[in-house]
C-alpha cells in the first residue's frame, strides 16, 4: 500500500489564516492526511507554537508576507525558502495559503493556492477602486501564483467571484468553504451583551461604522481583536467596550456568553468569526455585502454597512425581542453545520487526492 499523503502548508500568525490551517490539519487526520507547517512574517506566540506542534512539525522562515512589504524584490527568496523545506521534510504536495507565494516556484510536486483575500479584491470590495499602482506588483505576482499551482481554492463562490472579476479566467479554481472546530452549543445561558471580533486597524473590517453604531445601541458592545496593525495602522473605537487581543479560547468563552454577534464588514471573503458565532448560539447581525448572503441568508439580520443606525436598530430590536432573537439564532447553529471540519477535510482531501493521482499517472508514462 503507497504511504499516506503528507503535506506542507504556509501559515502566519497575523490573521486568520492561523486558525484556519490549524483546523484544517486537524480535520485532515482523519482522511489520513498528515500536515507539517511553515511559517512566514511575525512569529507565533509561545501558545500558537505549541498548538501547532501538537498536530505536527513547523518550522519558521525569517521572510515577511506579500502585503507586508513595499515591493516584490523583498519576496524573491520565499520560493526558493519553501521549495528547500519542502525537499528536506519530504513532503508530497504543498498547500500554500498566499497564492503569491506559488509564483516562480521551482519543484517537482503539486501545489495547491488558497486565495483567503488579497489586496486587489480588497481594494474592490472597501474603497470601490483599482489597486493603486504602488501595489499592481502584488495583482502580477498572485496572477502569476495562480497560473502557476495545479489548484486554486477559495473559501467561498462570492470571493471566487470576485477573483475572476480582478483577475480574469483562472484554471482549476475551485470552492471549498471553510469549517471551525468550535462545538455547536446547544441552547447556551446568554448575557445582555452584543460582541464583535475583528482585526480592526484592517478598514475592511469597518470599525468606524462598528463604533458610532455601538452609541446608538441600548446593550453594550464588547469588542476583542487587535486596534493596531504590524505597519502603524490603527483605529480607536471609543463607543465599545474594547477589550484588546485576547487568546481564542478567552475570546470563545465571551462570544458564548453573547446574545448578539455583530460584523460590519466591507470585505469577508468567508468570515470565521460569524461562523464561530453562529455555533455560539448568537442572533447574527451582518454586513449586507454578497459573502454573507451567500452563506446565511434567512439565518441573520442584514444591515447597510454604511449606515450605522442600521445595525443600532438591527441590534436593538434582537435585544427587545427574546423570541425573534432565539428563532434567528437556531437557524444560525442549524446552517452552521454545513461548514464542519469533516466537510472541509474531505474537499480539500479530494483536490489533494485528484492531483497526487495525475502527477502518479505523468511519471508512470515517463
Amino acid at each position: 500500500m503507497a504511504a499516506p499523503p503528507r503535506i506542507m502548508m504556509t501559515v502566519d500568525a497575523v490573521g486568520g489564516v492561523w486558525r484556519y490551517a490549524m483546523d484544517l490539519a486537524a480535520g485532515l487526520r482523519s482522511e489520513g492526511i498528515a500536515t507539517c507547517f511553515v511559517g512566514l512574517g511575525p512569529p507565533p506566540s509561545r501558545q500558537e507554537k505549541a498548538e501547532a506542534m501538537a498536530i505536527g512539525e513547523i518550522d519558521w522562515l525569517d521572510e515577511p508576507l506579500d502585503w507586508m512589504v513595499q515591493d516584490e524584490g523583498a519576496l524573491k527568496k520565499v520560493p526558493h525558502a519553501i521549495a528547500a523545506l519542502a525537499k528536506r521534510r519530504q513532503v508530497d504536495l504543498l498547500h500554500l495559503n498566499l497564492p503569491s507565494q506559488a509564483a516562480e516556484l521551482d519543484i517537482d510536486m503539486p501545489v495547491v493556492a488558497v486565495s483567503h483575500s488579497c489586496v486587489v479584491t480588497w481594494f474592490a470590495a472597501v474603497r470601490q477602486a483599482a489597486v493603486p499602482d504602488g501595489w499592481r506588483w502584488q495583482q502580477s505576482l498572485n496572477a502569476r501564483g495562480f497560473e502557476r499551482a495545479a489548484a486554486v481554492v477559495a473559501p467561498s463562490h462570492s470571493h471566487a467571484a470576485m477573483l475572476r472579476a480582478a483577475y480574469g479566467p483562472i484554471p482549476h479554481l475551485t470552492v471549498t468553504y471553510n469549517a471551525s472546530g468550535v462545538r455547536a452549543a446547544a441552547d447556551p445561558p446568554k448575557e445582555d451583551f452584543a460582541f464583535a471580533a475583528g482585526r480592526w486597524w484592517d478598514e475592511g473590517k469597518n470599525a468606524a461604522v462598528l463604533d458610532a453604531a455601538a452609541a446608538q445601541m441600548t446593550w453594550p458592545l464588547l469588542t476583542v481583536g487587535a486596534d493596531h496593525g504590524p505597519d502603524g495602522q490603527g483605529m480607536t473605537m471609543s463607543k465599545t467596550r474594547h477589550l484588546g487581543i485576547l487568546p481564542h479560547a478567552e475570546a470563545m468563552t465571551l462570544m458564548r456568553r453573547a446574545a448578539i454577534f455583530v460584523s460590519p464588514s466591507l470585505y469577508e471573503p468567508f468570515g470565521l468569526a460569524a461562523l464561530e458565532a453562529a455555533r455560539s448560539g448568537a442572533g447574527l447581525v451582518l454586513a449586507d455585502i454578497a459573502t454573507y448572503r451567500e452563506l446565511w441568508d434567512g439565518a441573520a439580520v442584514f444591515a447597510n454597512p454604511h449606515r450605522p443606525v442600521a445595525f443600532a436598530d438591527a441590534v436593538n430590536h434582537l435585544a427587545s425581542d427574546v423570541v425573534s432573537r432565539q428563532a434567528l439564532a437556531d437557524k444560525a447553529r442549524l446552517r452552521s453545520k454545513r461548514f464542519s471540519l469533516q466537510a472541509q477535510a474531505a474537499s480539500m482531501a479530494r483536490v489533494y487526492a485528484s492531483l497526487l493521482e495525475h502527477g502518479r499517472k505523468i511519471k508512470l508514462a515517463e
